[in-house]
């Protein structure tokens, strides 16, 4: 089996409307969330793209300084939006098959053991805990191919079928998405 390369993409371009604040720039201990998050990729050799929309965009490119930042002119498109807006910001993405990891800020409860479980699969898969999905959600080059041709406010659960992943990681459903979150992101450690 030919090895493909894998890239990724962290949606950071929702509006965090219930949350009150901006999503990507919680603090995570000394650093933002979007900060811890670029690291922990980018600790398995994989440089992260990031799409975020234009309130923030300053602002993350600061938090990550050596990630590429793509602004999402209309984040209303939806997070298949934003997805293909990274999609379409990667090096040479017409010629070369890859395989995606998919990230959104607002899921960080996976454990590093379930992203190095995930990077190693050749079949799009995620997360599961209890029978429910998680993230993130890892993409073959065929489903990456997909996502890229599907209308922009298509929800990716209809685009794509992965592969469910038993795992135990305790926050693994945690969705950044009320101030009760910010508490059990404090929680946190891996």
């Amino acid at each position: 089996m030919i090895e493909t390369k894998l890239e990724c993409v962290i949606l950071a371009a929702g509006s965090s409307e219930r949350l009150g604040q901006e999503k990507a720039l919680l603090s995570m201990g000394s650093e933002t969330l979007i900060c811890w998050m670029t690291k922990r990729i980018s600790k398995r050799g994989i440089s992260p793209i990031i799409v975020t929309k234009s309130e923030i965009f300053e602002e993350v490119c600061r938090e990550a300084i050596d990630c590429k930042v793509v602004l999402n002119p209309d984040p209303s498109r939806g997070r298949t939006g934003s997805l293909q807006a990274g999609i379409s910001a990667l090096d040479n993405v017409s010629d070369v098959d890859f395989r995606l990891l998919v990230v959104p800020i607002d899921r960080p409860g996976f454990s590093d053991s379930t992203l190095d479980l995930l990077l190693a699969s050749e079949v799009s898969c995620c997360p599961m805990q209890n029978g429910k999905g998680g993230h993130p959600l890892l993409l073959k080059p065929e489903d990456v191919q997909r996502v890229r041709s599907a209308s922009e406010d298509t929800p990716l659960r209809d685009i794509v079928t992965p592969k469910k992943i038993e795992v135990e990681d305790l926050f693994l459903h945690l969705n950044v998405d009320m101030p009760i979150d910010i508490e059990k992101l404090e929680e946190m450690r891996f």
